[in-house]
């Protein structure tokens, strides 16, 4: 009779345990469930005319990505009848990136071979949103690679890497008026298709800051120099997409911004100096990009953005350009 008991009990002690392991994975199903369909919801929801851009019905988004980035400096300054000229740029900083999406919900890893073996010592991060109707980028930068020649007056030098160092935030962002049917997304994430060419006027604002300065490594006879940029400014342009055929996709778009705001200043062997304003001080934002379809599953994307700073007074010109490049393998699932 015990052993009986024993045995029921065992049995009743199972049954118990199925059910509730039954039960989790059942609320577990619909919470996945419930999830599920409020990514999809929010994936397909927004305003867009289908005749010229849609949404991807595949689920999965998967992408090998080959990224390479770099900068230039460009500086002339006329002060008491001494001209100084500097062209340095920075090292090409390269990374190879895998990026995963789901339903518009991205993650992604980046690896710097460079910075690795040690090679490059630039820091860099990069932000992006881009949606129909608007977008951002977000680019820091922090290099110790900046080199090139420099001269004061007909003496002329070459500036080493690690003599000056670049701190830099740059913030561009977008609105599209036509966002229906002109598709940002489509050239640069390539989560929306552009069926039909497109084009629509935009209105943005960019915004810089950072500073340029000299390192204790710069020789004792050399002037100590820092130059600080912070602008900002408002603007408008123009973007196309153009579909010239079934697998192809071409964008460009340019976005100048008027400095209206201004907080630039240089000191040269600690004597300060604030740049004043000149019209028209620009910031210029340009966007390219090729899509190619390879079939329904695979896709071909190489990208570009580059921001170029104009800037200058009647002591001191500059001009700062920040550029990123992409070439994108990606497969559809």
């Amino acid at each position: 009779m015990k052993k009986y008991l024993n045995i029921r009990a065992s049995l009743c002690f199972v049954f118990v345990m199925s059910t509730l392991t039954m039960i989790a994975q059942t609320k577990r199903e619909m919470m996945r469930e419930r999830i599920d369909s409020a990514v999809t919801a929010r994936y397909y929801s927004g305003k867009y005319d289908t005749t010229y851009i849609q949404r991807p019905q595949e689920t999965w988004l998967l992408k090998l990505r080959d990224n390479v980035s770099g900068s230039r400096f460009h500086a002339d300054r006329h002060l008491d009848g001494v001209y100084w000229r500097g062209r340095l740029k920075t090292d090409m900083k390269a990374t190879m990136s895998v990026g995963v999406n789901y339903r518009g919900i991205t993650a992604g890893l980046a690896l710097n071979p460079g910075k690795l073996s040690g090679k490059n010592k630039d820091f860099e991060i990069n932000l992006n949103a881009y949606a129909n109707r608007y977008g951002i980028d977000v680019v820091y930068q922090n290099s110790k690679t900046l080199s090139g020649p420099t001269s004061i007056g007909e003496q002329s030098s070459f500036l080493e890497k690690g003599m000056m160092g670049l701190k830099m935030l740059n913030i561009n962002g977008y609105y599209a008026f036509n966002g229906k049917r002109f598709s940002y997304p489509a050239a640069f994430t390539q989560s929306y298709i552009q069926r039909r060419s497109a084009g629509s006027w935009l209105v943005g604002f960019s915004y810089m800051g950072g500073s340029l300065k000299t390192t204790e490594k710069v020789p004792d006879y050399a002037s100590t120099m820092r130059i600080y940029i912070g602008h900002f400014g408002i603007g408008g342009g123009y973007g196309y997409n153009w579909v010239p055929g079934k697998r192809w996709l071409l964008h460009f778009s340019a976005l100048p911004t008027l400095v209206i705001g201004n907080y630039n200043n240089i000191k040269v062997d600690g004597v300060r100096q604030d740049m004043d304003t000149k019209f028209p001080d620009l910031i210029l934002t340009e966007r390219a990009a090729i899509v190619y379809t390879i079939n329904k599953k695979y896709f071909l994307a190489s990208t570009l953005v580059v921001t170029n700073s104009l800037l200058g007074d009647d002591v001191v010109d500059i001009n700062y350009s920040k550029w990123r490049a992409r070439l994108c393998l990606g497969m559809r699932l």
